[in-house]
């Protein structure tokens, strides 16, 4: 059997790592690897940590550039790979440009697409946008549905979806999350926690250490100056540390720089790769975040998490306690995350390590129902 896997940026290259790892090693499976690049350097550096070799590299990422110009060059690149591997099934994980066209070439080429990470679902066409199409335009094409929850498999049904190629199986990111924060921590994460909470107890999970990740579209322009605007205030207790790894995206390093450098009590850091950023995690005592990535994360190491966006597709988060929707209005913000850092009780009831998000072979059941299937 004949499996290609394809992805374009970090996340995607996260959570498809345990797959790609795990089908060199499957017997009777030729497996190839094709990446879009569609973000270039952060790809890198996962492909690299997970030991993956690319046997397609499309080299995707221009600066600046439009949806638009995007899909079509995915179309135009991608195509030849199809007619010279002609795999049996193509795999691809999640809701980023790179899925959506790549489901539809599966789809123009007859061969059969596994959607990783099916069923997440907002209900709102712009939140989060580009995601919640793309997404829905793999839901269409897919020929297997590997949803991370119930809650997306029931997604699914209501869409339509035939129960007999919908697949249950956890999410691959907690398999990735697992690999990585067994290594050891790097040095310029234990460098950083020294300097900025010399004065704490450092295993003090109240350290008030606080990651801020944010860089969706959907939030670019005023939402992104509101967020900044919330960070300003809760820098201002100064009792609390914010480090904020910022995207390279130009419409989130503009306003997060003119708003937020030299701010006492705020470290902008550039992109952190995985390893450094799944460490720096661990130190936190909150997190406040657009990612959809680090809300499945976040759970597994009991870190209570502020999501600034006004919906989810990860609402088993929000529904386990661990997650909290408080949109981009600064005040709402502030609020929020004063009565985590103010009210202890507050902060236990959201700090339960609850996991809804499975158990670490997630890709182990992936593989199994794709062997399965040719059988």
């Amino acid at each position: 059997m004949k499996i290609l896997s394809v992805f374009g940026t970090r996340p995607e290259a996260v959570k498809m790592a345990p797959i790609v790892r795990l089908l060199k090693t499957t017997s009777g499976v030729e497996a190839r690897v094709c990446v879009t690049a569609q973000h270039r350097q952060m790809l890198d550096q996962v492909l690299k940590l997970f030991e993956i070799n690319t046997d397609y590299d499309l080299d995707l990422m221009r600066e600046n550039q439009s949806l638009a110009q995007l899909s079509a060059a995915i179309f135009t690149n991608l195509d030849p790979v199809f007619t010279d591997f002609k795999p049996d099934w193509v795999l691809a994980q999640g809701d980023t440009t790179t899925v959506a066209i790549t489901s539809l070439l599966a789809y123009y080429h007859r061969i059969k697409f596994g959607h990783v990470e099916a069923g997440l679902r907002t209900h709102d066409k712009w939140q989060p946008f580009p995601e919640e199409i793309n997404r829905r335009v793999a839901g269409i094409t897919a020929d297997m549905h590997f949803a991370p929850t119930e809650w997306s498999k029931q997604n699914l049904l209501r869409e339509g979806i035939d129960e007999s190629i919908i697949e249950v199986t956890g999410n691959t990111v907690i398999d990735a999350l697992q690999h990585v924060s067994k290594q050891e921590e790097p040095v310029e994460i234990t460098e950083l926690i020294g300097r900025l909470l010399r004065h704490s107890a450092p295993q003090n999970k109240m350290n008030k250490l606080i990651l801020v990740t944010a860089h969706r579209r959907e939030n670019f322009g005023t939402p992104m100056d509101d967020i900044c605007h919330a960070l300003i205030e809760i820098a201002k207790r100064g009792d609390a540390e914010i480090v904020y790894p910022v995207h390279l995206n130009p419409n989130v390093q503009e306003p997060v720089n003119r708003l937020l450098k030299g701010v006492d009590h705020i470290t902008l850091l550039p992109p952190l790769d995985y390893l450094p950023l799944v460490h720096l995690m661990k130190h936190a005592a909150l997190i406040l975040t657009d990612s959809g990535g680090i809300q499945e994360e976040a759970p597994a190491f009991g870190i209570p998490t502020l999501v600034l966006r006004d919906v989810t597709e990860r609402p088993e988060g929000v529904a386990a306690g661990t997650l909290k929707l408080v949109g981009t209005v600064t005040r709402h913000i502030v609020e929020e995350a004063e009565r985590l850092l103010d009210h202890p009780a507050a902060y236990a009831e959201m700090a339960k390590a609850v996991n809804p998000y499975g158990d670490g072979h997630a890709a182990e059941k992936i593989i199994q129902v794709l062997v399965g299937h040719e059988r």
